[in-house]
């Protein structure tokens, strides 16, 4: 009688579970799905599906441009071999106070840094619950009337914000700060996500565009001095009238009014009815400024697994509390990683914040596993990069606004002018980028025996240690310790006392 007991309780037990899968479950069932699709599917980026013969690299500022009626949207040329070897595709974009970078989606994941400025973010996450109101109040025929607008969750960001954006996602910017707003994009082609080539595509939901078409053609064109400005329509222009107004609903006239067909205002409109509530406001904003938003890191590692519609997307790399590598001296270096921020590992997209103070060095360095896409944010300085055979491919300066490609296991030295240092973000192709010095307290040389070095360099064993525990820095080094691994009895340099004055701010 017990075993027939047993038996029946598990065939009940998987008729209830099996019954259960196939039973619709809802918005978290949805959600979980969702989430394990991206996982699947952002495992791995696409190998070189382009020659990489890279004899000479060039720091490059855009070469397109678009103007809107409320900003500006540039584009770094997408058919340049160091892109194409890359497999990847940048963009900038400035937006004045109160535009709106209209709903759009692309065709590949996307890290973004705010350069300048704060504005707000949406993310239409398919499959998300709208889960924040905003109660509206509308005067008709001299009665005031209020009606409560649902949407999903909008998110506010500021100046060193790092935002990780997966591809297919709908995204809109606004810039609801007193400055003008500058963003700097990476986006990547060459994801396993976009699975047609490295061509960058762009899919708007609303306006005419302004912005390059599809294929090189358009490009070519233009570096025959053709117009810059081409119009492009959303993506609702080629459906017919009557079917959109039977799928929304809606009159003809307002169906019409989705094409956008009489709307010459570009991709970032003038929006000044924007009034969108959300919790915390300024004044989260002043306490994560003062706290140095120092939670996030214990947020990111507290063994509670993120669910896709709760995901954080954003990092702050402007803080100097938050640096990983920190010399008084010299500098820091702040990450933003998989294990700092887990939706990296589905975008499998990393990023570096470097600050360099006047005339600091920072040691040379090869990615093991990522290409770097180096965006120079603030002042100017001098860049050394080698190549295969060792030969050096760049050696030249670079200035703010211009971006120049590293690709994986190029060394390459950075160093800063004497006047106003030199500050950059760096996009990697991997959301945990393995970083290999070769000079100071963390680098190769050091971590090999004297009886290697005498032998590879045909020196004294004398020398061997010098080159081993003369530098304790360990990636970013002051000019002023050349000689000694002591610190000179100097004064420290003024940016590290604005570093301590920001951290307690």
């Amino acid at each position: 009688m017990a075993p027939t007991l047993s038996l029946s309780l598990i065939t009940a037990f998987l008729l209830f579970t099996t019954s259960s899968a196939l039973v619709p479950g809802g918005e978290q069932q949805q959600e979980d799905s969702l989430w394990q699709n991206l996982r699947h599917q952002q495992q791995h980026r696409l190998r070189a599906r382009t020659d990489c013969r890279v004899d000479r690299l060039t720091a490059q500022e855009p070469t397109l441009r678009f103007d809107s009626e409320a900003g500006r949207t540039e584009f770094w040329d997408r058919n340049n071999q160091q892109f194409e070897c890359a497999g990847v595709a940048a963009v900038r974009n400035y937006i004045k106070p109160r535009g709106l970078l209209l709903p759009h989606y692309n065709n590949a994941p996307q890290l973004l840094y705010v350069v300048r400025g704060r504005g707000l973010l949406g993310v239409v996450i398919p499959g998300c619950a709208e889960t924040f109101e905003t109660e509206m109040r509308q005067r008709d025929h001299d009665r005031s009337r209020s009606f409560v607008d649902r949407h999903q969750k909008v998110r506010q960001f500021r100046q060193g914000d790092v935002i990780a954006l997966p591809a297919g996602f709908t995204l809109w910017f606004y810039n609801n700060g007193d400055e003008r707003l500058e963003t700097v994009a990476l986006l990547d082609t060459g994801n396993q996500i976009n699975q047609l080539d490295h061509t960058f595509r762009n899919f708007f939901l609303a306006g005419k565009p302004r912005g390059e078409a599809q294929g090189s053609e358009s490009y070519r064109s233009r570096r025959r001095g053709e117009s810059e400005q081409s119009e492009r329509d959303n993506i609702f222009n080629p459906f017919d009238d009557e079917l959109l107004a039977e799928i929304f609903n809606v009159d003809i006239e307002t169906a019409r009014k989705l094409k956008s067909q009489d709307d010459f205002r570009g991709q970032i409109v003038q929006a000044d009815r924007f009034d969108i509530l959300f919790p915390g406001g300024e004044e989260e904003e002043r306490e994560s400024r003062r706290r140095g938003r120092w939670w996030d890191d214990l947020e990111a590692s507290n063994g509670l697994e993120e669910t896709l519609c709760s995901a954080r997307l954003r990092l702050n790399l402007d803080e100097p509390a938050r640096a990983d590598v920190y010399n008084p001296r010299g500098g820091r270096i702040s990450a933003a990683n998989s294990q700092k921020l887990p939706i990296l590992s589905w975008l499998r997209l990393s990023a570096e914040k470097g600050v360099l103070y006047r005339n600091a060095i920072m040691a040379p360095t090869w990615n093991a596993n990522a290409h770097s896409v180096i965006y120079i944010t603030r002042g100017s300085g001098r860049f050394q990069v080698v190549g295969q055979a060792g030969k050096a491919v760049f050696d030249g300066e670079v200035r703010e606004g211009q971006m120049i490609i590293v690709p994986q296991n190029f060394a390459m030295i950075k160093k800063a002018n004497n006047e106003e240092g030199l500050e950059w973000i760096s996009f990697k192709t991997n959301d945990n980028a393995v970083v290999t010095p070769l000079a100071g307290r963390l680098s190769a040389l050091r971590a090999m025996p004297e009886e290697v070095l005498m032998s590879a360099y045909d020196i004294s064993r004398e020398d061997a240690r010098n080159l081993k525990f003369k530098r304790e820095e360990s990636r970013i080094m002051s000019s002023t310790s050349r000689r000694s691994s002591r610190y000179p009895s100097r004064p420290w340099p003024i940016e590290y006392a604005l570093d301590v004055i920001k951290s307690m701010m």
